[in-house]
């Protein structure tokens, strides 16, 4: 079987802070429900059951020969063909998981394992995570880091007093076009009227130590003290994006992000990464626009993207042609070979 770029089904979450805005990017909703998280590209055996709602995660191809089978199925049918020389998450899955994330209400105070804390805890799964602001409302924010002066002791005694804790964390306005990075250790919280794209190490551990006055919902305050990095992390402020037709956003040791804008009437030639076994697959999440991707030697159908797409390029894909309809925004992603 030849490979082709593989468009994905999403997954969709309802959560309690959770909307309807994802059906602007064009998402088929499930009706009255308050949808939180669309994940696009999953390859996860497990969830924790107050995160992804335990259980495998895993996604569907939409189209072509593989329509049905999972990512993981094609991730075995294809071998390197797909993966190149990019290897298997710690748990046997993609090294990856993408997400859009509507945030109708304040997300919860949060924290995700530091890299220590992994390390000695098996099960916990280290997660950095990338947002990319979609749109936002008026006044909306994020928080993203412990200020200056609070110590592990007072953040502590706040939390179990059930003190709110928001006047203890740094945070910026939400824009559209904006860029954060959030390094595994990163106390932080999506504001209320935000929707943005997420990429991240795949995992869903996650510990809450403030739900705004929601009931029902475990907290995790002991686990998220060993985790959180108290000061500032290591970029405050927002990344904007200027108006060049490429922006490098992150790069980390799991994967590089970009922004890309394309005209509409605009035709290129696919760049993906040298063929296997060196190479390695890429990841377009398009936020605006729509266009398709062909075969250059006809080996497989057109692929059509628009608002919303998520799209897997395999690593051995043949030569393609990429045809802007509308002007088109795309994040890109790759994963950096190292040295």
């Amino acid at each position: 079987m030849k490979p082709y770029p593989l468009v994905t089904e999403p997954i969709f979450k309802e959560k309690v802070w959770g909307g309807r805005r994802l059906e602007l990017l064009g998402k088929p909703l499930p009706p009255s429900v308050m949808v939180g998280e669309s994940w696009e590209l999953a390859d996860l055996p497990s969830t924790s059951a107050d995160g992804g709602g335990g259980g495998a995660a895993r996604s569907v191809i939409a189209s072509g020969e593989m329509r049905g089978l999972s990512v993981h199925d094609a991730i075995t049918a294809l071998g390197h063909n797909l993966m190149g020389s990019l290897g298997l998450s710690k748990e046997g899955g993609f090294p990856l998981l993408v997400k859009f994330l509507d945030a109708r209400e304040n997300l919860s105070v949060q924290v995700h394992p530091s890299a220590a804390y992994a390390l000695s805890h098996p099960q916990a799964h280290l997660k950095t995570e990338s947002w990319f602001v979609v749109a936002a409302e008026p006044g909306a924010l994020i928080y993203k880091g412990i200020r200056q002066g609070v110590t592990r002791e007072s953040f502590a005694a706040a939390l179990r007093s059930g003190q709110d804790v928001t006047d203890m964390l740094l945070s910026v306005p939400a824009l559209a076009g904006d860029f954060h990075h959030l390094p595994s250790g990163t106390c932080h919280a999506l504001g209320a009227g935000v929707l943005v794209a997420e990429v991240q190490t795949p995992s869903d551990t996650t510990y809450r130590v403030f739900d705004w006055g929601r009931t029902g919902r475990a907290l995790h305050v002991d686990e998220a003290l060993e985790c959180i990095q108290f000061g500032p992390p290591p970029r405050l402020a927002a990344l904007r994006s200027d108006a060049s037709p490429r922006t490098m956003l992150v790069q980390t040791e799991a994967y590089a992000l970009h922004r890309a804008r394309h005209l509409g009437g605009e035709e290129f030639d696919l760049v993906n990464m040298p063929a296997p076994p060196v190479g390695r697959p890429m990841v377009w999440v398009c936020l605006g626009g729509e266009g398709r991707v062909e075969s250059a030697a006809g080996e497989y159908r057109p692929v059509e993207f628009r608002a919303g797409t998520t799209i897997l390029f395999p690593a051995a894909l043949g030569p393609s042609r990429v045809r802007i309809a509308r002007d088109a925004d795309l994040l890109e992603v790759r994963f950096p070979v190292k040295a």
